[in-house]
């Protein structure tokens, strides 16, 4: 049985509790609208149900009526058209597995979380997480590949003498190899229970999961930052919000081979044809990726009434 609850339930299925302004505007938020505004609008909306007689207690499908109403005069068609494929996510029987890639520093975990917070997505799995899961298990001599950081997994590969490689792109790929086969597993749980999920790690390589899982909607994309600088101050930032526990020095001087790393999955993402998504910003970056999913959700709506 699937397990989300997307934060536009905002009232109960029997209409006993009352209407929140704060998780309307989580919802708003879910469209993309910004969240400052979206609290303005949570605010229209109850004036709305007060004029309406209707401040106390309402359905969620007569909430989101009212919602539609005051987003189509203050915001415009498409806010509605967003909305209404929010609502058809939380209408969704299928789970979700949102899958987010991106090179060390790109802000993946930070929007995963956002996301899935979002969206009502209550499980967030790193493949940081599997590979360090991975490393109580199996020894470094039986996988060396794995008790490395995936920039500098080099020294876990033999290279050939005579043979022209990047050291720190094959440990990558190794490590990739070995950690993608606990995410699998991670994956096969969650379609087992019926329960929707977001893994976010560096080892998310377009092409190597599948696109698609029988009985749920996949939606898979790629973070990165195409400025190096940018990249750079990433690091910083993690830093100062870690309290050093994610020290910028160590990921600086590995910032070319991060880089590498990068470009190698900018690649298979352009092959695979998934999305790319800049993340400069992390409010634009979130928006991104959730429209993705709402659009991803309205296909497998459109292909089940078919």
């Amino acid at each position: 049985m699937n397990d989300r609850r997307p934060p536009e339930a905002l009232v109960s299925l029997d209409g006993s509790l009352p209407y929140s302004k704060g998780l309307m505007a989580k919802t708003l938020m879910g469209t993309g609208i910004r969240p400052e505004r979206a609290y303005e609008l949570a605010r229209l909306i109850e004036g709305e149900l007060v004029r309406g007689h209707e401040d106390t207690a309402v359905s969620a499908e007569r909430l989101y009526d009212v919602a539609a109403g005051v987003l189509e005069e203050h915001e415009g068609e498409e806010s509605v058209r967003l909305l209404r494929r929010l609502q058809a996510l939380r209408e969704l029987d299928l789970p979700i597995v949102l899958l987010i890639g991106g090179a060390t520093g790109t802000g993946k975990s930070t929007v995963a979380t956002e996301v899935a917070h979002r969206l009502g997505v209550t499980r967030v799995t790193s493949t940081d997480t599997v590979r360090q899961t991975m490393r109580a298990f199996f020894s470094q001599k039986f996988m060396p590949s794995i008790h490395f950081s995936s920039f500098d997994a080099g020294p876990a590969v033999r290279i050939h003498e005579g043979e022209e490689a990047d050291p720190a792109l094959l440990g990558f790929k190794e490590q990739t190899r070995n950690v993608l086969v606990g995410v699998k597993a991670v994956i096969a749980r969650a379609l087992e229970e019926g329960y929707s999920l977001a893994v976010e790690g560096v080892h998310v390589v377009p092409g190597a999961l599948p696109r698609s899982y029988e009985g749920a909607v996949v939606v898979q994309c790629m973070l990165a930052i195409e400025d190096e600088d940018e990249h750079a101050r990433h690091f910083w930032i993690r830093d100062a919000g870690s309290q050093g526990l994610r020290p910028m020095h160590k990921y600086l001087r590995a910032l070319p081979e991060i880089r590498r790393i990068q470009a190698y999955l900018v690649e298979r993402a352009e092959k695979a044809g998934v999305p790319v998504i800049e993340n400069t910003r992390i409010e634009p970056a979130v928006n991104g990726v959730i429209h993705l999913v709402l659009a991803e959700v309205e296909r497998a709506q459109d292909q089940a009434r078919t």
